[in-house]
Formats: structure tokens, C-alpha cells, sequence
């Protein structure tokens, strides 16, 4: 067992410890504000609960068993390091920096989440925000008013706080957690009303939001619940569903079909213009000033938080009049910003993250263990056209939405073999 605070601290502690995870899980997606102030809280309350800890044995650690920890450390401890190399100004070095110690809020709840009780009331505080933030965005649909909607594309694009890039991943993977947990959803209709919402998010992000990032995960969770959904010996079929599903929705959605055609003209539009000028061919020149990048410093990048520094120099060097991007930028892709900053060990780096974060859903219960990869596929996937661990609002939902899904599994990770055997009895 876990030990924790002195007994006449235990009931205090726990109300403050619950009240803030819930208050993390609820603020991810809504305001940046919000957002903020959940994250100090939860790094105040996660060293009070490390420093108020007895000692333990590394066997009764809360972390026990997690190979994400490793992952997470080493990585923030790279790109510490690189600062002694990094080619961009000090100032910026450290806000990347420091962007990039939002990774810890992975291991911060597991951390403050004690039992699965603690984490399913985090899990409803996180639902009962995303319904909201949902209904917000039907509403901005409908025409409704929605005085408490903050971003500037929430007329147009019907994003409530965010952009509504960020919006758009944000209610696919909603939508997966809302579909993967149905049957534990409480009440007699609850199962239902799951599936009722997790299908509004998902008709949101195809049908009224525009994000092509949004399209695309989406696409890919659906196929995923499919594919669970088939019977084992069907499964190999699995991998014609995407294509599937993306037909459907270009035959029936005409904003997945208009965004699809815009990618098209602004790819062809790149190869031919000079000068990007387009969503699409700003990103294709990032992505090659990136792997310009790796290619002349391959083995230890350019340090952390010169990306801005790096492109303003490959930018000048083909044109003279080239103004000059805006301080901690990225390339609009995580995997290609891990390998310009920390060269071809920093891609690695990147893809052991990843591949630790599965590790550690492998041995959860199915429900939990379909909402965790389903949120670690969109990630993978959102990174492939967004740095979207650097970015602020949607680095901070995925790494505090995988730390409560880790939370989630504490209990049956640092359980005894004979205790687990009860506990899969009962179940």
C-alpha cells in the first residue's frame, strides 16, 4: 500500500487533491486562463503530495510499473542539455523550455490520483466540461448567442475558446473517451447518453468544424472503434476501414470534401509558387526548412528553442528580404521540431515517448486501455501536422488528459498478483 500524509492531514489533503485534478481534467479546453491556473495548482499540489510522502521503496512507488516516466524525464532532461549548444537566444531557449514541462503533468496525476474513484470523479469532471464546450459550439452554430465564447474564429468557425484546429482534435478524442466508456457511464440511460454525445462530438467535428487535423484524427478513431468492434478473425480487414470511413465522409460531408480539394490546390499551388503564400504550403516549407535542419546537424540539432533562429537563417540565405517569423516558433510538426532541436536522437527520443505511453496501456482493463490508445493515436496522428505537445492549449489536453487515463489504472498497476486475481473476479 501506498503511504501517505500524517493521518489528521489525510482528509484535508484529499479534498484538496481531488478538487484540484478535477479542476485540470475540466479546464482542458476551455480558456487559456483556466488552463494556467489548473497547471499551477496541480505542480503546487503534486510537490506537496511528493514532499508530504513518507519514503518508499521504489516497489510501492506510485509510479511503479509505468515505462512513461523514463521517457518523460529523459526527454526534458535532452532538451535541458541542448541549452548548452542551442543556437537560439537564451529568453527563448527557456520558454521552449518550459512549454515542454507540461510533459510532467503525465506523470504529476498519476502521481496525486490515489485510487480509481478519485480518477472516474476527475474523468466526470473532464466530461461535464466537454459537454459543455460542446453544446457551446452547437450553439455558435446555430446562432445562438454565446457570450462566454473567446475565440476569435467562434462566429465563423464555431470554436468556443480555442482555435478551431485545436477544437476540432479536441471533440474527436472526446468523442473516442465518451464511446470507449459507455458501459460505465452511471444511470439507466447512461450507456445511451454516452453514445448520444460522443456522436454529436463526432458529427461537430466533421460536419460543422473545419480543421482538417480535426478530419483526419477523427477518421483514424473511428476506424479504431471499428476495428475493435469486428469480431478477431475479421480484423485483418481492418486496415481498408480508414479508407473506408474517409470515403463516406468526402461523399457526405462537404467540409471534409472542400478541405480535402483546398489541401490538393495548395500542395499543387507550393510545388509551383515561389513563395508559400497558403495553410498547406506554409507548413510544406517548414517542413523542409526542418528537415534541412536534421540533414546539417543530424546528431545534435540546434538546441532547444532555436527553430525561429534556424528558419530566419535558411529563409535569408534564399531571400535577402525575408522578414523575419516571431520568436518560439515551430515547423507545425512535433516530430520534425523534436529532430531540429535535438538532431536524429531527438526523433528517437520522440518515437520512445510514444511507444513507453503504449506500453503502459497494454495491461489495462479493455475500456481503459481502447480511450488511452485512442488518445495516444490522435496524438501521433495531430503530430504529424502540428507541434501539438509545444503548442499551449492542445499539448496541455493531451498530456493531463494521458496522465488522468494512467491514473486511472493505478490501482490494478501496483496491485499484488493475488489482489489483481480478486480484483478481475469481481469484475
Amino acid at each position: 500500500m501506498i503511504t501517505g500524509p500524517a493521518p489528521h492531514l489525510q482528509h484535508s489533503a484529499f479534498n484538496f487533491r481531488l478538487v484540484v485534478v478535477c479542476l485540470a481534467t475540466a479546464s482542458i479546453g476551455l480558456s487559456m486562463v483556466a488552463v494556467s491556473f489548473a497547471k499551477l495548482l496541480l505542480v503546487v499540489c503534486g510537490l506537496g503530495v511528493i514532499l508530504t510522502m513518507n519514503r518508499l521503496p521504489a516497489a510501492t512507488s506510485p509510479l511503479k510499473g509505468l515505462a512513461t516516466p523514463v521517457a518523460v524525464l529523459a526527454a526534458l532532461f535532452a532538451f535541458a542539455l541542448s541549452l548548452s549548444w542551442t543556437i537560439g537566444p537564451l529568453a527563448e531557449a527557456l520558454g521552449s523550455l518550459a512549454k515542454y514541462g507540461k510533459l510532467l503533468m503525465i506523470l504529476l496525476i498519476p502521481v496525486i490520483v490515489r485510487n480509481q474513484r478519485e480518477a472516474a470523479y476527475a474523468l466526470g469532471a473532464f466530461t461535464l466540461a466537454q459537454t459543455f464546450l460542446l453544446a457551446s459550439s452547437w450553439m455558435l452554430f446555430a446562432q445562438l448567442p454565446v457570450p462566454w465564447a473567446t475565440s476569435k474564429t467562434a462566429d465563423s468557425q464555431y470554436s468556443v475558446f480555442s482555435s478551431y484546429l485545436d477544437q476540432g482534435i479536441i471533440s474527436a478524442v472526446f468523442a473516442a473517451i465518451c464511446w470507449h466508456f459507455r458501459a460505465l457511464a452511471p444511470g439507466r440511460f447512461g450507456s445511451l447518453i454516452a453514445i448520444f454525445i460522443a456522436s454529436a462530438a463526432l458529427v461537430n467535428v466533421l460536419f460543422a468544424l473545419t480543421g482538417r487535423s480535426g478530419h483526419v484524427v477523427a477518421i483514424t478513431l473511428v476506424s479504431m472503434a471499428i476495428m475493435w468492434e469486428l469480431p478477431k478473425k475479421y480484423r485483418m480487414v481492418a486496415v481498408l476501414v480508414p479508407f473506408l470511413v474517409a470515403l463516406t465522409l468526402i461523399s457526405s460531408s462537404s467540409k471534409v470534401k472542400d478541405r480535402l480539394i483546398q489541401v490538393r490546390t495548395e500542395v499543387w499551388a507550393y510545388s509551383t509558387l515561389s513563395e508559400p503564400a497558403t495553410s498547406s504550403g506554409i507548413r510544406l516549407n517548414l517542413w523542409r526548412r526542418a528537415l534541412q535542419t536534421i540533414e546539417q546537424h543530424p546528431l545534435t540539432g540546434t538546441g532547444i528553442g532555436s527553430w525561429s533562429t534556424q528558419f530566419n537563417r535558411l529563409q535569408r540565405e534564399q531571400n535577402s528580404a525575408h522578414v523575419n517569423i516571431n520568436s518560439n516558433g515551430n515547423p507545425h510538426q512535433e516530430y520534425l521540431m523534436w529532430g531540429a532541436q535535438l538532431g536524429i536522437p531527438g526523433l528517437l527520443l520522440f518515437f520512445a515517448l510514444l511507444l513507453c505511453l503504449y506500453k503502459d496501456t497494454i495491461n489495462m482493463r479493455q475500456e481503459e486501455a481502447r480511450a488511452a490508445q485512442s488518445t495516444l493515436a490522435a496524438l501521433a496522428v495531430a503530430c504529424l501536422f502540428n507541434s501539438s505537445i509545444y503548442d499551449a492549449q492542445i499539448g496541455d489536453f493531451f498530456c493531463i488528459l494521458l496522465g488522468l487515463l494512467l491514473a486511472l489504472s493505478r490501482e490494478r498497476r501496483l496491485a499484488s498478483p493475488g489482489e489483481l486475481g480478486h480484483q478481475e473476479r469481481s469484475a
